[in-house]
């Protein structure tokens, strides 16, 4: 994948800031702790969907969307700040869309992430 894909999966300059300071190895310490909260996150997101719960699935997306991007995890990031704002006009039309999109792209977006850590460690 060429750098300005992968810039649009992973938020590179923060993850070479990390490697920079702490190192990749650290770094990927804390993405395999994030991979091990994954499917506690995802089954979060999906009960407050299908139980209709916007107020709790608002939260749920806060809470994915501040894991995701403490590890450089943008697209998914991006995606549950928007989920999370439940107020926006344009929530209603598309939430849907937003949580599907998180379950469907998370997984590879991780996979590629900890390949470019293991690429710098």
């Amino acid at each position: 994948m060429a750098n300005g894909e992968l810039d649009s999966v992973l938020d590179l300059n923060t993850l070479e800031q990390y490697c920079s300071a702490i190192g990749a190895g650290t770094l990927l310490r804390s993405v395999v702790l994030f991979e091990q909260l994954l499917p506690e996150y995802l089954a979060n997101l999906k009960n407050a969907y299908q139980q209709g719960n916007k107020d709790v699935l608002c939260s749920e997306a806060h809470k994915f969307k501040g894991a995701a991007g403490s590890v450089g995890l943008k697209r998914v990031h991006l995606l549950a700040q928007s989920l999370q704002h439940g107020e926006d006009p344009q929530w209603p039309a598309h939430h849907a869309q937003w949580l599907n999109d998180i379950l469907s792209l998370v997984e590879g977006d991780l996979a590629q992430l900890k390949a470019f850590l293991e690429a710098k460690a």
